[in-house]
C-alpha cells in the first residue's frame, strides 16, 4: 500500500497566479507559508518558515484565482509531487509541489486585508468560512460532503 497525502495550514505568501495550458485547462500557482514554533533547550523561543509551492488545476485554479490573495490563511490537500528539469547552465533542478485537491479558506467571511483591491469579488457570504472541494480526477463539481475546521484531526 502506498499513501501520498499532504495537509497544510497556512498563509499566502504572493497572489496566486493563474494559466492557462493549450489545451484550455487552468492552472493555478502559489505558496503557502507554515510556521514551526519550538523551545529550545535553553527554553528560548525558537521559529522558522516553511515554504510549500502549491498547484491547483481546473475549477478549483478559477476559485483559488479569484478569492485569494497574499495573506490569505487556507487549509490545502493533496499530493506531493516533485519535477526535474537540466537548467540552462546543464545542471539537473528539482521542485516539489504540493498538487491540491481540496482548499478552505480560512479567512472570515467579509474579512478584508489591506492587500485586497475593492475591484476584487466579495468573498462568498459563508458564516466563519468558505469549502472548495474538488476532487483530482478533474470533476468540476464540488463535493456535496463539506469539510468542515472543526473535523480537521489536528
Amino acid at each position: 500500500m502506498n499513501l501520498n497525502k499532504v495537509m497544510l495550514i497556512g498563509n499566502l505568501t504572493r497572489d496566486p497566479e493563474v494559466r492557462n495550458t493549450p489545451a484550455g485547462l487552468a492552472v493555478a500557482s502559489f505558496s503557502v507559508a507554515t510556521n514551526l514554533v519550538w523551545r529550545d533547550a535553553a527554553g528560548n523561543k525558537q521559529q522558522r518558515a516553511d515554504y510549500h509551492n502549491v498547484i491547483a488545476w481546473r475549477k478549483l485554479a478559477e476559485i483559488c484565482g479569484q478569492y485569494l490573495h497574499k495573506g490569505s490563511k487556507v487549509y490545502i490537500e493533496g499530493r506531493l509531487q516533485t519535477r526535474d528539469w537540466l537548467g540552462q547552465d546543464g545542471v539537473k533542478r528539482y521542485r516539489t509541489e504540493i498538487i491540491t485537491d481540496n482548499m478552505i479558506m480560512l479567512d472570515r467571511a467579509g474579512g478584508v486585508t489591506a492587500s485586497r483591491g475593492a475591484e476584487e469579488p466579495p468573498l462568498p457570504t459563508e458564516e466563519a468560512s468558505a469549502v472548495i472541494t474538488v476532487e483530482s480526477g478533474g470533476s468540476d463539481e464540488p463535493d456535496e460532503e463539506d469539510i468542515k475546521v472543526e473535523n480537521i484531526p489536528f
